[in-house]
């Protein structure tokens, strides 16, 4: 009886599935090392709910587990080159999924589309055997940037509160921070993660130094949706204050980061685009130091 070997493009099949879960399960990690991280400004930790009265950790939780195939199929996706609109219904159907594991809260739209977007990114990159440099990620990244722009401009779509913030202030939002290839990610968080763990920071400090560069730099939709630019200037200008005091390498980072968090969550603000950010950084860290 004669065997049948599998074929080349069934081989290859194979190895782009293996990689999507591989890449899925650092992206779900990466959730995860963000929501238990603390004390982080507003934001839900396994500490408290921050400035939340409708979530909590096991809502995120919840959330973690419905979201875990949809970074598996994104992956495959992007290992594939598929098109934006693809990327896009995957995006759309894992909302759906996570919306009825919370009962209609909002806990990771955002991160849906960023960590998504460069979960794909990563797997294009990586089903050539190539490694996810900074450079490299960007110029994936950057070949859904015709589809990002034509949704953004598609009158029709359902407004965010995203996207109806970035129309009133005149904000890029996170449909252009994708465009551009996610710049906060790539010159921002990982530049100040890096660092941090150069210096001796251990990965939660270094992960704290690089959320507290997110929010000195950048326009968060969700503070500008809670209390507009005043907010806005507050949580800027806050986290500024904290990095140029010398950030987590300050005897007393804890208790002005803790001060940060209980004047926020008083305030009801919660910078969860920077969030978002931050655990697509900690993916393509992970990523880049851990063998795929």
């Amino acid at each position: 009886m004669r065997l049948s070997l599998p074929s080349s493009s069934q081989r290859d099949e194979s190895r782009r599935r293996e990689l999507a879960h591989s890449i899925a399960i650092c992206a779900v990690a990466s959730l995860h090392a963000e929501l238990v991280l603390h004390p982080k400004p507003g934001l839900v930790s396994t500490r408290d709910n921050g400035a939340h009265g409708d979530m909590d950790a096991a809502t995120f939780m919840r959330s973690l587990f419905a979201l875990r195939h949809y970074f598996a199929a994104i992956a495959h996706a992007g290992a594939r080159g598929a098109p934006f609109a693809e990327l896009r219904a995957l995006g759309i159907a894992a909302e759906a999924r996570m919306l009825t594991a919370t009962a209609g809260v909002n806990t990771h739209r955002g991160a849906i589309f960023a960590l998504g977007l460069v979960t794909a990114a990563i797997a294009q990159v990586r089903t050539n055997g190539r490694p996810a440099t900074d450079a490299r990620l960007q110029n994936a990244l950057r070949l859904w940037r015709g589809g990002l722009i034509a949704v953004a401009a598609d009158r029709q779509s359902e407004p965010s509160h995203g996207r109806l913030v970035a129309m009133r202030y005149r904000t890029g939002g996170a449909r252009d921070e994708a465009a551009r290839g996610f710049p906060a990610v790539f010159k921002i968080a990982l530049p100040a993660l890096r660092h941090a763990l150069e210096r001796g920071a251990d990965p939660r400090r270094a992960q704290i130094q690089a959320l507290f560069a997110l929010i000195a730099n950048v326009s968060d939709s969700n503070v500008l949706y809670r209390g507009g630019t005043a907010a806005l200037a507050y949580v800027q200008g806050t986290a500024n204050d904290f990095l140029a005091q010398g950030g987590v390498f300050d005897p007393r980072w804890r208790q002005r980061a803790e001060a940060m968090h209980r004047r926020c969550c008083a305030l009801r603000l919660s910078p969860g685009g920077c969030a978002d950010l931050l655990s697509a950084s900690l993916l393509v860290h992970r990523v880049q130091t851990r063998a795929l």
